[in-house]
Order: C-alpha cells, then structure tokens, then sequence
C-alpha cells in the first residue's frame, strides 16, 4: 500500500536528501562520494538486472557473499581488478572514464 508523502509519518529520504543537500557543505561531501555511489548503484543494477543473488555472484567470482554485501552497502573499496571480475561474473563490460569537471 502506498501512502502519499503528505501523510507520511516519517521522513522521506529523497526529501531528506533533496533538502540537506541545500546546505552547500554537506552538497560538496556528497558530491565528492558521487564515483562511489555510481559504482555501487551500478553494480546493484547489473546484479539484479541479470536476476543473480549476492550469493551467487559471490560463488562466480570465489568469494562470500559477504563481500558483496559489503560492496553494495559502501564498505568496501573494490580494487579495479575485483571490478574486473565482477564485469566477466555478470557477462558485462566494466568501464571507466574521466570527464571534464563542471
């Protein structure tokens, strides 16, 4: 059941989000995590995209699936070779670039 923002007893985390990024310190800390977060919420997306548990992506690569976790709850630093392994474990290609800053 979906209950209308409005009528919400908790705060929503997007209007959380939307409003503490307002504050031009806490926008520069979260920008700077940004390649973090892409990382991650790509990973997630390939994950369950393919349809593979964290438990099963773990056995493709020899690992736990606590690594997994880890990764996709950003604790984790992942090497690039680990990048890698999770790209050729979920049949994708892992690819990296540099932009021009804004």
């Amino acid at each position: 059941m979906n209950i209308p923002p409005n009528k919400r007893k908790h705060l929503d985390f997007e209007i959380f989000l939307k409003d503490s990024l307002k504050n031009p310190k806490i926008k520069a800390e979260y920008d700077k995590l940004q390649p973090e977060f892409a990382m991650i919420q790509a990973v997630m997306d390939a994950r369950i995209k393919k349809g593979v548990t964290q438990e099963d992506l773990a056995k493709r690569i020899g690992t736990k699936q606590s690594v997994i976790s880890r990764l996709e709850s950003g604790r984790a630093n992942p090497s690039v070779a680990f990048l890698k392994k999770l790209a050729n474990a979920l049949n994708s290609h892992l690819e990296i670039k540099f932009t021009p800053s804004h």
